[in-house]
């Protein structure tokens, strides 16, 4: 066969190369492009050629070296550029779309409450959901005879020694029993918020459940007043439902403070003016609160004629229903994921 017909069959091989790893790449090169290649053999039989079509003829073998040389270069870039993908996946993760999960709006409105009593000074004290009836009741000032200790309302845990007896081990029916684990553990002065979930004998249904979560203030120090209790509650009720937010004080009765408010906000739907949210008063009634009642501090171990102090609870549930509108305090538990994923942008 004529060199220049050697050299087109050849530059046809070149172009239509194909490699499936770096190793059948390597074998092309050798075969092609090594001192013994095919091509470097018609640069040897190059040397023959007659002079009148040497021009012609070397013009031809260059440029079938140089197609060879592009295409192996090529083929090693994609390698390479594919070895470098592979480094970067990740073998572990799921084949499958991960989708964002959201945060529960118990959660994001309970953090909100944290946060805002942060900037005054307030840090966050836990305890155990488990307590005794001293924690819960008997340090707070219940009488014995109280109607929250009876079965109705306090989920009791009863123990077996021998046989079943009476217990003071319940399921804590507010977060006050932290404060009570603090007062008596602490020196004043004394600044702690305390969340938590609490249990209560109730009927499930879209107004009540058996568990709920709570948020409750205790702040204790010399010349503690009802004015500092009324700022603090002012604050936050505008840190939380917006600058514009009026308060008031309803007279209440509590046995662990001593006096006792209900704190209604101003209704933020209508402005105050009266609506069906509000049910045409103008007010929304958001959380409990007083002065420490003088026998609780005692019962602590805490001068009563020394130091005074303030404390407040509120039901986070009933919090997140007045910011997010939330109707049925069931579908906080459910775990429907129709409703958490309405808070993938909180």
């Amino acid at each position: 066969m004529a060199l220049k017909d050697r050299i087109n069959d050849l530059l046809g091989q070149v172009n239509q190369m194909k490699a499936a790893n770096a190793d059948e790449l390597e074998a092309l090169r050798i075969k092609y492009l090594s001192k013994k290649g095919e091509i470097t053999a018609l640069f040897n039989d190059f040397r023959t050629v007659a002079p009148e079509e040497k021009r012609e003829l070397g013009q031809l073998l260059n440029q079938l070296r140089q197609q060879a040389e592009n295409r192996i270069n090529e083929m090693r870039e994609q390698f390479a550029e594919k070895a470098a993908e592979a480094d970067k996946l990740d073998l572990t993760r799921t084949p499958d779309p991960i989708e964002l999960g959201t945060r529960h709006p118990l959660s994001l409105v309970k953090e909100e409450i944290i946060d805002i009593f942060s900037r005054i000074g307030f840090t966050v004290a836990e305890g155990p959901e488990v307590e005794d009836d001293k924690h819960v009741y008997g340090m707070l000032n219940f009488a014995p005879e109280h109607p929250a200790r009876d079965m109705q309302d306090t989920f009791f845990v009863e123990k077996e020694i021998g046989i079943q007896k009476p217990t003071d081990i319940l399921l804590r029916s507010h977060t006050s029993s932290v404060q009570t684990r603090v007062m008596t553990s602490q020196k004043p002065p004394i600044r702690v918020l305390c969340p938590g979930r609490v249990y209560r004998n109730e009927a499930i249904s879209a107004r009540a459940h058996c568990f709920f979560h709570q948020v409750e203030g205790l702040y204790i120090d010399k010349n503690v007043s009802y004015a500092d209790l009324r700022e603090a509650l002012l604050y936050f009720s505008k840190e939380m439902f917006g600058p514009e937010t009026k308060i008031r004080l309803r007279p209440s009765y509590f046995p662990f403070t001593e006096p006792s408010a209900e704190m209604d906000i101003s209704c933020d739907l209508c402005g105050g003016k009266g609506c069906s949210f509000c049910k045409g008063t103008g007010w929304v009634e958001i959380l409990g609160c007083g002065m420490v009642d003088p026998n609780v501090l005692e019962a602590c171990g805490i001068d009563s004629k020394v130091y005074s102090g303030f404390a407040f609870g509120m039901g986070v549930e009933r919090i997140t229903n007045l910011k997010y509108r939330v109707k049925d305090l069931r579908l906080f538990s459910e775990n429907d994921v129709r409703f958490l994923r309405q808070f993938e942008s909180c």
